[in-house]
């Protein structure tokens, strides 16, 4: 779940398959070599990937034991992972390094003195090798804590060919475009879009979308740090742009009660699943990696995308977001925790799930190469060419009370409102309730 924003991005993505990849210098990656200095020694990491994503990362994990002896744990979090790591640290049972998907979960974490400033190594590596607003991003205080391992792109739409064809509609230009061919595609015979309203986060980054470029970045980056109430105009505005989808049955498959019933990879299964029961589905550039992986779609033939479409007038929006690793000073390990931070921070490292595919590297040192398709090499270098342009997911960036919590604050009050959107006016009040508590401000 992630946060971005630059022109030069708006026309891509990332698309997740990376077949036959190289490494940096062109031949296939390989983590050996090492001293086998940690050999003997455990790290323990936890993180909110799961399916796909897990697999991928615990290649990343396997090399690191190839070249260190390091042997290593992966815990799934959930979505909720202040509430979980939280929970061990009090137990005892603290993971050395956390993957922490949300910019103010690592802000929380720094402020309860629960994470180790990042070495001299990993702070030289990442001021060399990343653009800077990756760098602010993991620092807390002006201390840096959060190395940003793994990037997404989230203002991709993706399609079925298949079904935009039968319905004989093109990738829209405008949000209002994207409605009305939706109901050319309802009336073909599938439903427009598949929502994964049961995970609230796929919710707040509709209204992101739909915020940044009818608004504008400077109400964005107001908003998302609350120095712009949600009770402002523009909010309800937005909502209201929002709610016109929401409400519509014929545009979301099987209606607001099936969104909300259906998670992220059952929306993506609604249309490139077996059964297709949609034509559209709205989330990050990792949506590819689940119709490659679980579905065997070929990325660019059975399943394309289209950027997310202005609204309003607006500029298209572009949304990112990242995964920060961070050392935990409670760790059992933490010391070797530190070592596997410091390899993340490599191109060598990064490498490793390129190759495996469903993966975008803030990291300016790794070799487009190690992607595996032309539009990921592409989308990857409008990333790196972004540098300080790029904005991160709102949700993300706010405490994790009101933007990280499974049932609870911004996720709960969307996941309701597409329940009924009615009140946008009502929604807007109560989610400015809860970001003032969350804030504090």
């Amino acid at each position: 779940m992630m946060r971005r924003r630059t022109t030069l991005l708006a026309g891509c993505t990332a698309l997740a398959l990376a077949l036959g990849a190289t490494a940096c210098g062109g031949g296939p990656v390989s983590a050996g070599g090492g001293d086998k200095s940690l050999s003997g020694q455990t790290v323990t990491v936890a993180g909110v990937w799961s399916g796909s994503e897990q697999k991928n990362f615990q290649k990343v994990l396997d090399a690191f034991t190839a070249k260190t002896g390091a042997k290593t744990r992966f815990v799934s979090t959930g979505d909720n992972v202040s509430t979980v790591v939280g929970s061990k640290i009090e137990g005892g049972d603290a993971p050395d390094v956390v993957m922490v998907p949300q910019v103010g979960v690592v802000q929380q974490f720094a402020k309860k003195g629960w994470l180790k400033p990042l070495s001299p190594t990993a702070q030289q590596t990442i001021t060399a090798d990343y653009a800077p607003v990756w760098k602010n991003y993991g620092s807390v205080d002006g201390t840096l804590y959060g190395l940003y391992f793994k990037a997404a792109h989230k203002s991709t739409v993706w399609y079925s060919p298949a079904a935009l064809a039968q319905a004989g509609v093109k990738p829209p230009q405008t949000y209002d475009e994207m409605l009305k061919d939706g109901h050319t595609v309802s009336d073909s015979g599938l439903a427009a879009f598949a929502i994964g309203g049961e995970d609230g986060w796929t919710l707040t980054d509709w209204f992101e979308n739909v915020y940044l470029s009818q608004a504008g970045p400077q109400k964005y980056d107001a908003l998302a740090t609350h120095k712009l109430k949600w009770t402002d105009p523009s909010v309800v505005r937005a909502l209201t742009t929002l709610g016109k989808l929401f409400e519509d049955k014929q545009l979301i498959a099987g209606g607001q009660k099936t969104a909300l019933n259906t998670d992220f990879p059952g929306s993506v299964e609604k249309v490139f699943g077996p059964k297709p029961e949609a034509g559209m589905v709205y989330e990050g550039d990792f949506v590819a990696g689940v119709a490659h992986d679980q579905f065997g779609r070929t990325i660019g033939k059975d399943a394309n995308f289209f950027p997310f479409p202005a609204v309003d007038g607006g500029t298209a929006p572009v949304v990112s977001g990242g995964d920060a690793a961070v050392v935990l000073k409670n760790g059992k390990n933490s010391a070797a925790g530190m070592k596997l931070l410091e390899y993340l921070a490599t191109p060598e490292a990064a490498a490793v799930w390129a190759k495996a595919g469903g993966f975008l590297s803030p990291n300016r040192k790794l070799d487009l190469a190690a992607y595996g398709d032309d539009v990921t090499r592409a989308t990857a270098k409008s990333l790196i060419t972004a540098g300080d342009s790029l904005r991160f997911d709102m949700s993300d960036q706010a405490p994790a009370a009101f933007g990280g919590t499974k049932g609870a604050g911004e996720w709960k009050l969307l996941q309701d409102f597409l329940r009924d959107p009615s009140d946008p006016k009502g929604t807007a009040a109560q989610l400015e309730a809860a970001a003032a508590k969350a804030y504090q401000n």
